[in-house]
């Protein structure tokens, strides 16, 4: 099978004008394989996928690192005020008075995130400092207020706890991400393989071409003698010209076609510009004995259809819980203890330092909505229902997909080798054909029909090589799985770190 079609594809282009010839590049001929593997390391598609799923690589890195405790510093460097400015006197009576201050300050601390609460802990320690600028009335004053140490906890009653919901939610899209990611490979690989193989059909319909245009060039040069010698009219020698011409012209469209095949696989696969590119077909093709049962098991298992879905569903769960929160009872509490103490002396600050609470407790409750909290509640509860039902659709859509990508690799398994003995059948039949017309047992009208036949025969054995890696990739893409290895395919890029 696979024989037939190098000899006939070698033959062919050897028979290619000597311009053409001389073009033969002097670097390796490229293997499918091979410009799969350049799409997927520097090709632009690649490049476009490996930049989503760093994004979510570091998103999800950024969300991780903020549930580690957080070092934070703040301060106020200068808040000055000089001015007159209205003083509420200790007998309640207020008094414009001329002011000129400035205040200034730093805290520095730890924070903590506690996920089984939603809430969040810190200690920090903070000094403050008030200068009062001489005027008329006042002298200069300076004061310190330093608080050593300051433990704060923050916490939320009854709401829902949106660091837990928020990490299930992060975890999944990253997930969706890496799935993704392998997804977006397998299209790659699906892409190169469709643009390989466009690359060889066009140079073997410009090898055809070629190899036609020797054929009728010769017949001409025939039926010229032949009508020169009464042995045929005029007619079928005009036909034999035509057929010459449109041979001629057809390399010509045949040449066109290729260069343009070979562009558009340069560019898939970022191939260097200015060097030559040749390509050579696989020798043999994997044979996948694959079991739909299997596929659509694996399918549902690694594709980033079914993380989707398990994502959508969180969103949607969430959304409910928030909806009911806002219809009852919640509360948030503040609440801190430490120490603190204030002297004008930075030193005497931090001396004998005097006890320090704080406590806030807020609390809200709906009484009268009108039917709003329900009607959100109802609202979200429908969302929740329509992500189901979506997610079931595109899981059975998943599923389906599967099953029949792997039949459909089969049949491209059998057409495969029916199209190579098709092409070794209607090659012998234009040579039986070509040299039964130059004894003159057959007319040109059955030459001809022979040699459309070879013509098809030689494209149909080319499409079939492409039907069939491309189904074999898209099946990979759909089951995110190696047949052939028997094991889930990976991130190679992780593997090499």
């Amino acid at each position: 099978m696979r024989r037939y079609s190098l000899i006939l594809c070698t033959a062919a282009l050897s028979s290619l004008p000597a311009a053409v010839s001389a073009q033969a590049p002097a670097a390796p001929p490229l293997t499918l394989q091979a410009a799969i593997d350049m799409a997927q390391q520097n090709g632009p598609l690649a490049d476009v996928a490996r930049n989503s799923r760093d994004a979510a690589r570091l998103r999800n890195d950024a969300f991780n690192a903020r549930l580690l405790p957080q070092l934070f510093l703040s301060g106020n460097a200068a808040n000055l005020n000089r001015g007159i400015n209205p003083i509420t006197l200790p007998d309640g009576s207020t008094q414009f008075i001329g002011q000129a201050q400035n205040q200034s300050s730093l805290q520095a601390g730890f924070s903590q995130a506690i996920p089984l609460t939603g809430g969040t802990i810190s200690v920090s320690s903070m000094i403050s400092r008030i200068d009062q600028f001489a005027t008329s009335a006042t002298p200069y004053d300076r004061r310190y207020q330093t608080s050593p140490v300051v433990i704060g906890i923050q916490q939320d009653l009854f709401k829902p706890r949106n660091i837990v919901w928020n990490r299930r939610a992060q975890s999944l899209a990253a997930s969706v991400a890496e799935r993704g990611y392998l997804e977006a490979r397998e299209d790659v690989a699906a892409s190169v393989a469709d643009a390989f193989f466009n690359l060889y059909a066009q140079e073997m319909a410009l090898a055809n071409a070629t190899a036609n245009v020797v054929v009728n060039d010769t017949l001409y040069t025939l039926n010229k003698g032949r009508f020169e010698v009464g042995k045929i009219g005029e007619n079928d020698l005009l036909k034999s010209e035509l057929a010459l011409l449109r041979a001629r012209a057809a390399v010509d469209d045949a040449r066109l076609a290729r260069d343009r095949a070979e562009a558009s696989l340069r560019r898939i696969i970022a191939y260097p510009e200015g060097q030559p590119l040749t390509i050579v077909t696989p020798d043999e093709i994997p044979v996948v004995n694959a079991d739909p049962a299997v596929a659509v098991e694996q399918a549902v298992k690694n594709s980033s259809v079914t993380e989707q879905a398990a994502f959508d569903k969180v969103a949607a769960q969430r959304a409910i819980v928030e909806a009911k929160s806002s219809n009852r009872l919640t509360a948030s509490i503040q609440a801190s203890v430490g120490f603190n103490q204030t002297s004008s002396d930075l030193g005497q600050s931090y001396q004998s330092p005097l006890s320090k609470q704080s406590l806030a407790v807020g609390v809200t409750m709906p009484m009268i909505q009108w039917g709003a909290g329900k009607a959100e509640v109802q609202s979200a509860i429908a969302d929740a229902d329509r992500a189901t039902a979506n997610n079931e659709i595109r899981l059975d859509a998943l599923r389906e997909d599967a099953k029949f990508s792997v039949l459909q690799l089969q049949q491209a398994q059998r057409n495969i080798a029916l199209a190579a003995k098709a092409d070794t059948v209607a090659g012998k039949q234009f040579e039986v054909a070509r040299n039964r017309y130059i004894i003159g047992k057959i007319s040109n009208t059955d030459l001809y029909s022979a040699q459309d036949q070879k013509d098809q025969a030689v494209l149909s054995y080319v499409q079939a090589l492409r039907s069939y890696w491309t189904a074999y990739y898209h099946l990979r893409r759909v089951t995110l799985y190696d047949f052939v290895a028997q094991k889930p395919l990976t991130d190679t890029e992780e593997v090499d770190r």
